[in-house]
C-alpha cells in the first residue's frame, strides 16, 4: 500500500513532521536563551543612544541640550532635566538588563521611554518602536530567565 492509499489518520503528515521539528527547536531555544538575547539586544540599542548624549562618563553635551530644546521637545519637562533623565536612564537601565537585575522593572522603564519617544518625539518611527516594545513586553511578561541575577537571587 502506498502513501496515497493509506488511511488519512495513519499517514505521516507534513503537519506532524512540522510540529515535531518545531518541538525540537522549542526545546533547544528556550526562554532563558531568548531572554538573554532580548536583554542584550534591547540594552545595546538604548546604551548606544545614551552614549551619544554624553562625553566621558556622564557629562551631557551641549548638542544634547540643544536637541532637547528643539527636536526632542517634551511637554511638562524642561529640556535640561529631560536631557539628564534620558542620558542616565539610557546608561544605567541597559546595564541592569545585561545583568538581568530587576529585569521586569528595567524593561518596563524602557517601554515607558519608548512610548514617550513614539508619542512626543518620533511618531512616524512606529515600526522601530513597535519592535522595541515587543522585546520589552516579552521581558516584562517572562522575566530575565535562568541566566540572570534575578534568578540567582530568587526573583522571577
Amino acid at each position: 500500500m502506498d502513501l496515497l492509499t493509506q488511511p488519512l489518520a495513519s499517514r505521516p503528515t507534513l503537519i506532524s513532521r512540522w510540529n515535531a521539528l518545531a518541538d525540537r527547536v522549542g526545546a533547544l531555544v528556550g526562554h532563558s536563551f531568548l531572554a538573554l538575547v532580548a536583554r542584550l539586544s534591547i540594552a545595546a540599542i538604548f546604551f548606544q543612544s545614551g552614549r551619544t548624549k554624553v562625553e566621558g562618563f556622564l557629562t551631557i553635551t551641549d548638542g544634547t541640550y540643544e536637541l532637547f530644546r528643539t527636536e526632542y521637545k517634551l511637554p511638562l519637562v524642561p529640556p535640561e532635566i529631560a536631557a539628564h533623565m534620558s542620558a542616565y536612564l539610557e546608561t544605567f537601565v541597559p546595564v541592569l538588563l545585561v545583568l538581568g537585575l530587576a529585569t521586569r522593572l528595567s524593561a518596563f522603564v524602557l517601554l515607558g521611554m519608548t512610548t514617550i519617544i513614539e508619542i512626543f518625539v518620533y511618531p512616524d518611527a512606529w515600526p522601530t518602536h513597535l519592535s522595541w516594545a515587543a522585546i520589552l513586553l516579552y521581558l516584562i511578561a517572562r522575566g530575565g530567565g535562568r541566566l540572570s541575577v534575578d534568578r540567582a537571587i530568587g526573583l522571577h
